[in-house]
């Protein structure tokens, strides 16, 4: 299909940019004191919510505007192409959807549905999987022990550990990663206890060898993400393959003497641990000839861990010598730079995004965020595609991310990124899309004071860029991937549970527009989704959308 795109007959955009605003994790609830984006101080986005289409920025024109309410985006469950209306959204499918302009089915729902027919266990891969497994090796499954459903689901290891057991493999390793980060901040019992009782039942059954092997916290162990810190990597790798790490006799025992030295940390900031025999020796080091699969499906925090165990010429940390495993993802995490090389179920192909079209028609553009969110607004925005698509036309910039726990510092980057984006909009780019880490990163700690002062600096930094924006005669698109900062706790009994993950909530849309004349209003469409706000761009850029794109938000008068 071509990439050409046709003018708008009745709207050419406007002289100055187009800054597509993306306020990570700032959804939409109800008032409330766990609402940190309620109890904030945000007078811009107050002002942006209340106001009628293209009048944030000058209550003057109000009479000239057609006065709408401001869209509210739904960005979970089958709006962005996973399973369910429970499934919250994540940043992952959320930049896909922002950039694709279309919805396609997630990693969750492709899972779901190749064990739901059993094409994934009739796969040559798992064939050769179980061979390995029943050839005197050992199996090991190493992932995000959680039914958070934003990187993996513990239903899908239980598959895999059932149809292993049957098959005849007998001995399996698992390296659980501990959540509290997209489910409760102190849960891992939850999903430890029902894992163990499943492998004593498959062990007294097919006279099984199944055990938990290592661990450790998701921000601490094994999950980094666009290099921001390969010792997290080495630490996970320490345990899972060299045994090296805490000793505890089971995971069950080293997560309750890690909660009792450690009150009030969530167990995605739990050590490493290693779990040993009677005798103190690891019983289950990664070795030479044994299989490994990943079973995290979400790709940013799969490709570091895939990297050490795939590359020849590794050189991110000392591994140690070069293991030959069968080593493979439950998808494939990187298609541009084969990440692993082998993989159990295909992942979505996302083609025809935002970028390729603005690229074939010369428009120039920037993408810009800290390290945590870089890859989002590059290689998920671009349809899981590292790298330009023209680097003549697009210029991506990184700005280092800090290596701390983020409420010791919840202004993250978000000043820093502000300024660059002022002198990449004087620059003359004519789009550029950016992404304010803090509102998802800070309300993932579960802090309430430091989401709250999270939000105000996105707030403070929108409101510099909206004024930008408008000196240079363009417009500004305001709006989020999901929702997190809006639910830091609920309250059961009299008593506050610390939320750690992403809601369900809506999303805030807004287009600002300070040269508006009334020249198109709010669309009326029945369900908006994030995936509707690629063709609105298009649009406010003098584009007609192409025709299978979801429809725009906006509509000419």
């Amino acid at each position: 299909m071509s990439l050409k795109l046709d003018k708008s007959p009745t709207f050419s955009g406007r002289q100055g940019p187009l800054l597509f605003i993306i306020m990570d994790g700032v959804g939409l609830a109800p008032a409330g004191p766990g609402n940190a984006v309620h109890v904030a101080k945000t007078p811009n986005l107050d002002r942006l919510l209340s106001s009628g289409l293209g009048v944030a920025l000058d209550p003057g024109k109000q009479q000239q505007a057609a006065i709408e309410p401001t869209a509210q985006l739904l960005a979970h469950g089958p709006a962005v192409g996973l399973p369910t209306e429970q499934d919250m959204g994540n940043s992952e499918v959320g930049h896909n959807a922002l950039g694709a302009g279309r919805i396609f089915e997630q990693g969750a729902k492709l899972v779901n549905k190749e064990l739901d027919s059993g094409a994934l266990f009739q796969s040559e891969l798992w064939n050769e999987i179980e061979a390995q497994g029943k050839s005197g090796h050992t199996l090991h499954f190493i992932g995000l022990l959680s039914d958070g459903n934003v990187h993996s689901h513990i239903n899908h290891l239980f598959a895999m550990l059932r149809r292993s057991a049957e098959q005849g493999v007998k001995r399996v390793r698992i390296h659980a990663l501990l959540d509290g980060r997209d489910v409760l901040q102190r849960s891992a019992l939850d999903y430890l206890k029902p894992t163990e009782d499943l492998m004593a039942e498959l062990n007294a059954q097919y006279g099984c060898d199944y055990r938990i092997a290592s661990g450790g916290g998701r921000m601490k162990v094994t999950m980094d993400r666009y290099e921001s810190d390969w010792e997290m990597v080495k630490r996970g790798y320490d345990a899972h393959v060299h045994g090296i790490g805490r000793y505890f006799d089971s995971a069950i025992e080293a997560v309750e003497i890690l909660y009792d030295e450690n009150p009030g940390r969530g167990d995605q900031y739990l050590d490493s641990f290693v779990v040993v025999d009677e005798g103190g020796e690891p019983v289950g080091r990664i070795q030479d000839g044994d299989a490994v699969v990943l079973f995290n499906f979400r790709g940013d925090r799969a490709i570091e861990i895939s990297r050490a165990f795939e590359e020849r010429d590794f050189d991110k940390f000392d591994r140690g010598q070069a293991l030959e495993v069968l080593y493979a993802g439950i998808l494939q995490y990187d298609g541009d730079l084969q990440i692993p090389k082998r993989y159990l179920v295909e992942p979505p192909a996302i083609d025809r995004t935002l970028g390729e079209y603005l690229c074939t028609e010369q428009v120039s553009s920037f993408a810009i965020s800290e390290t945590q969110k870089y890859g989002h607004v590059t290689y998920f925005w671009n349809g899981n595609r590292s790298g330009y698509i023209c680097e003549q036309l697009e210029t991506y910039v990184e700005i280092p991310s800090d290596r701390i726990e983020f409420d010791q510092a919840p202004k993250m980057k978000a000043y820093e990124i502000t300024d660059k984006t002022i002198e990449l909009l004087r620059s003359g780019i004519k789009f550029g899309r950016l992404n304010f880490a803090n509102g998802d990163m800070v309300g993932h700690t579960g802090v309430m004071e430091a989401a709250v002062e999270a939000v105000e600096t996105v707030d403070e930094c929108v409101g510099i860029l909206l004024g930008e924006v408008k000196s240079l005669g363009g417009i500004a698109v305001v709006t989020a991937d999901h929702g997190n900062a809006d639910e830091m706790f609920t309250e059961k009994n009299g008593q506050r549970i610390v939320k750690t993950s992403h809601t369900l909530n809506p999303v805030p849309f807004v287009i600002v527009d300070p040269l508006y004349q009334g020249e198109y209003t709010m669309a009326k469409t029945a369900h908006p989704g994030l995936a509707n706000v690629a063709a609105t761009l298009l649009n406010l850029l003098g584009y007609q959308a192409p025709e299978d794109y979801e429809s725009s938000l906006i509509e000419f008068v």
